[in-house]
């Protein structure tokens, strides 16, 4: 009889034993972003690059064959450089030709004036005639005429032969060829294009529907796109005024406000359009949670590193984000992903540097 009691203890024993404790709820880690005003629009971004303002086509003022191109495309030349030369066979064979006709006429010229001060000495004697001294005197006008005009031929001949050299009139880098060593050229045809690197500005292609709705207050914001730390702002100088029609794109030059040394010529860069705009709330459609026809988000508190719902008021809905009235204050987290699966009061682990 005394041995029941102590087995309904060792059953109650066994029994508070077996009893566990329920297991704490799991922390969950959620991606989140801190609530900031846009006080800007973005417009969109695009690829350009640096270019100069400034590009000069040169080519030879005598036709001819090239026989050297003294520099490469990325040279950089100064003043008065020589970038090419033809062929001066031509050129130094009129050279030749002139230099002939001027020291005939310069020995006619000679005798032509000999002749006309011996007729005026015998005219002042009274032993030449008039008619004579008239012959020679036209004689010399005559052939000093034809002495300027082969000094002209022989100025004309020299210059013929210096175009034969392409030299720059301006310092600047060489960007592009338009003719090889070997090719005949024509006068005045294109064959290396020179560009001036005091002043450089971006160049972009923007679709023309864009164009045709830029506000007055855009801004434009241009970035190296191997560093996007190197930015400077930009103004529009020029926007073409037909698109082309392949890509419906009008090309469009910026004005840089200031230019980073990175900016070298053909440095490729990212610009961004933007406007300001009213302060204004955006959250991504992700963040949201819609149900019982609420539309909610879930709040993050950091110090106590839980979650709470929400009710927030729509002012207007895009394909990826969505501008909240009220409901949310500036400075404070939000949950950007994975909001369905959450409950109230759930312990949270926050990821800071979540990307909105």
């Amino acid at each position: 009889m005394k041995r029941l009691p102590l087995l309904v203890c060792a059953g109650l024993a066994l029994g508070a034993c077996s009893k566990q404790e329920p297991a704490p709820e799991p922390v969950r880690p959620v991606l989140s972003f801190e609530v900031r005003a846009e006080s800007e629009a973005s417009l969109g971004r695009f690829a350009g690059s640096i270019q100069a303002r400034y590009e000069t086509n040169l080519g030879f003022r005598v036709p001819g064959r090239i026989a050297k191109r003294n520099v490469d495309v990325g040279a950089e030349v100064a003043k008065g450089a020589l970038l090419a030369t033809l062929d001066p066979t031509d050129q130094q064979n009129q050279l030749r030709s002139a230099q002939g006709d001027l020291a005939r006429v310069q020995a006619q010229w000679i005798n032509a004036q000999a002749d006309a001060r011996r007729q005026q000495q015998l005219f002042d004697r009274g032993v030449g005639a008039q008619a004579q001294l008239d012959i020679a005197q036209t004689n010399l006008k005559t052939t000093s005429a034809s002495l300027e005009q082969a000094k002209a031929s022989v100025r004309q001949a020299s210059d013929q032969l210096a175009y034969s050299e392409l030299r720059t009139d301006h310092g600047g880098v060489v960007t592009a060829w338009s003719a090889e060593a070997g090719q005949v050229v024509s006068a005045g045809q294109q064959v290396v294009t020179l560009a001036r690197p005091d002043i450089k500005e971006a160049v972009i292609d923007l679709p023309a529907a864009l164009v045709d709705q830029l506000p007055a207050d855009v801004v434009f914001k241009v970035a190296s796109q191997l560093d996007p730390s190197i930015n400077t702002s930009a103004t529009v100088r020029e926007i073409e005024p037909q698109a082309q029609s392949a890509t419906r794109t009008r090309r469009s030059r910026l004005s840089l406000t200031d230019t980073p040394p990175a900016f070298h010529l053909g440095t490729a860069v990212s610009v961004t359009l933007s406007s300001v705009i009213v302060p204004r709330i955006e959250v991504p459609l992700s963040a949201l949670q819609e149900a019982d026809g609420q539309t909610r988000v879930w709040i993050v508190d950091p110090q106590a590193q839980t979650v709470a719902s929400r009710e927030v008021t729509l002012l207007g809905r895009g394909p990826e984000s969505a501008l909240i009235g009220s409901g949310i204050k500036i400075g404070e987290r939000v949950v950007s992903a994975g909001v369905n699966s959450l409950k109230p009061g759930q312990k949270v682990k926050i990821d800071e540097d979540s990307p909105r």
